[in-house]
């Protein structure tokens, strides 16, 4: 068995000290951990967040394009419904761009 020295006995402040010594050497220890594993963790958590964007973009374009191919493909292509879908697909584009010209102008070809 370690023999204690007579000081160290006698003195309570000394052990409650070093106790606390202990208890802060730890606590930054335990913060550096921390510290080193949050920013290890940061690049997985932008992979993900990065990747969870992207399926759910793709998702969705994919989701709205698809069917709107097919319908486009079903409809003729020398009808009043294409003819009207492309006059207002040029109304709305001469609209955001602040053009005066109707879209009745432009006649659609036979």
């Amino acid at each position: 068995m370690p023999t204690r020295s007579a000081a160290a006995d006698s003195d309570p402040l000394k052990a409650v000290a070093d106790a606390m010594d202990a208890a802060v050497q730890a606590g930054k220890d335990g913060a550096e951990r921390v510290r080193l594993g949050a920013s290890d963790a940061m690049p997985a958590i932008g992979r993900f967040l990065s990747s969870a964007v992207y399926h759910t973009s793709y998702t969705v374009s994919y989701g709205l394009v698809f069917p709107a191919a097919m319908v486009a493909r079903v409809i003729p292509k020398d009808n009043a419904v294409v003819h009207g879908l492309v006059d207002g697909a040029r109304a709305a584009a001469d609209a955001l761009r602040g053009s005066s010209a109707p879209a009745s102008a432009v006649e659609p070809e036979t």
